[in-house]
C-alpha cells in the first residue's frame, strides 16, 4: 500500500454508511455519522475525519462504551431550550437532532440554547456550529472530553481539549469559522502524530514531574494513566498567558456539564474504578442566534465579509505572502480536494480494510494491490 491515497467521496460515504450501519447504527443515523467524519476531511481536520473511524467509533461500539443505537430523552424543553439525555449513544446523532430543533426555535425566537448530556465524542465542533452558519444564523457550541489539559501551574490532567467553537455567516463564499481545541495540541491532533510516526511538538505536553514530552505514543498512553497532561492555550505559566487558554477551556467544561446536569473532569476518563473500559457521558452545548433578531441576516454577513476582507487585506509581515481569516484554510481545502477524494494514509486504509472484512461489505478500494 501506498502512503496516502486518495478514494473518491461518494465511495467512502457509501463504505462509512455501511459500516456504520453493519455495526448496528440505523442507517439514517449512519448517513449522518458518515458526513460528519467526511466534513472533517472535507476541510482539512484529518485528526477527526477517517482517521478517527475505526480506533474512536467502531472500537468503542464493539468495546461496548458507545452504543450504536441512539436512545434520544428530551429532559426538558421550552421554547428557547432543550436538554438532551443521549443515553450513552452517537454523539453525532444526538447533536444533529439538537441543532435542528435549536434552529427552528431560533427562527421563531431569535435565539436558542440546548445542551445534551451522557453523550459520546460528537466528531468536529465546527459541524454543528456550520449547521445553523449555513441557515444564515450564528453557531456556537462547545464540548468537553476525556482529562488532558493540566490547569496554569498544574501538571494533572483536569480538562478535556474542550473546544470553544464559532460559526458566523458572512456574504462569501464560506462563514467564519473558529473551530480549535483550548490547548495548543489536541489529543486528536497526537493520536494522528502517533499514527503517522510523528513526534509532538516539544511545549506542548508536560509529565507529572514537569518536563517535557515529544514522544507520541508515549503521551497517549500518559495521559490515560494519568501521568502527562497537555498545555492549555498560552503555554505554562503566565509568561505566555496561558491562564487565558486554561480560562477558556474552565468555561467549556462547566457549560458543557452544569447546563445539562452532566459530569465532567475525572468522571470522563472512559475507564472505571476497575481500570476496564467505560462509558463516557460527555457533555455538549449549543447556541443559535438568528441576525434576523437584531439588523437581519444580510446586514451581518456584509458586515462580517467587509471585517474579514479587511483583515487579509492588511499590512503583511515580511515573508509572508497571505493573511487568513478562520475558516478560509478549511475551505481552500476543500476546494483542492473536492475532486481528488479523501486522501487515505497507509494506517487508515488498514482499519477500513479490516472493517470491511470483518463485515464482508462489497468493496474494492484503489490503494489495495
Amino acid at each position: 500500500m501506498g502512503e496516502r491515497v486518495y478514494v473518491s467521496w461518494e465511495v467512502m460515504n457509501a463504505f462509512l454508511t455501511d459500516a456504520f450501519a453493519g455495526y448496528g447504527v440505523p442507517r439514517q443515523e449512519a448517513e449522518i455519522c458518515a458526513d460528519v467524519l467526511l466534513e472533517s476531511d472535507r476541510r482539512g481536520i484529518e485528526s477527526h475525519g477517517c482517521n478517527r473511524f475505526k480506533p474512536i467509533y467502531i472500537d468503542r461500539i464493539q468495546k461496548g462504551t458507545l452504543l450504536p443505537v441512539t436512545n434520544i430523552e428530551i429532559v426538558k424543553e421550552t421554547p428557547t431550550t432543550v436538554v438532551m439525555d443521549a443515553h450513552d449513544g452517537m454523539g453525532m446523532v444526538a447533536s444533529h437532532r439538537m441543532m435542528e430543533m435549536l434552529i427552528g426555535k431560533a427562527e421563531k425566537y431569535g435565539m436558542a440554547g440546548g445542551a445534551i448530556r451522557n453523550s459520546t465524542h460528537y466528531g468536529i465542533a465546527g459541524y454543528w456550529s456550520g449547521m445553523a452558519a449555513k441557515k444564515g444564523m450564528i453557531g456556537i457550541t462547545g464540548t468537553n472530553a476525556r482529562p488532558s489539559i493540566a490547569p496554569t501551574y498544574g501538571v494533572e490532567n483536569m480538562m478535556g481539549t474542550n473546544p470553544l467553537t464559532f460559526s458566523l455567516p458572512t456574504d462569501e463564499e464560506f462563514p467564519f469559522c473558529l473551530d480549535c481545541a483550548t490547548s495548543i495540541v489536541q489529543r486528536g491532533r497526537i493520536e494522528y502524530y502517533a499514527r503517522e510516526g510523528k513526534a509532538t511538538p516539544a511545549g506542548t505536553v508536560i509529565s507529572d514531574k514537569g518536563e517535557a514530552m515529544t514522544d507520541s505514543e508515549q503521551i497517549l498512553k500518559a495521559l490515560v494513566d494519568g501521568t502527562a497532561a497537555l498545555a492549555p492555550l498560552g503555554g505554562i505559566g503566565d509568561d505566555l498567558a496561558g491562564y487565558k487558554g486554561y480560562g477558556y477551556a474552565a468555561v467549556v467544561e462547566i457549560l458543557s456539564a452544569a447546563l445539562a446536569g452532566g459530569q465532567f473532569m475525572k468522571a470522563l476518563t472512559g475507564v472505571d474504578e476497575n481500570g476496564k473500559p467505560a462509558m463516557y457521558h460527555l457533555g455538549h452545548f449549543f447556541f443559535v442566534v438568528d441576525p434576523d433578531a437584531f439588523m437581519g441576516r444580510e446586514t451581518f454577513k456584509k458586515t462580517a465579509g467587509d471585517i474579514c476582507r479587511a483583515l487579509r487585506s492588511s499590512k503583511k509581515a515580511p515573508g509572508s505572502d497571505r493573511i487568513y481569516t478562520a475558516g478560509e484554510k478549511e475551505y481552500l481545502v476543500w476546494l483542492e480536494r473536492k475532486d481528488k477524494g479523501v486522501p487515505l494514509s497507509a494506517s487508515v486504509q488498514k482499519d477500513i480494510l479490516q472493517v470491511r472484512d470483518a463485515l464482508n461489505l462489497p468493496y474494492t478500494f484503489n490503494f489495495e494491490k
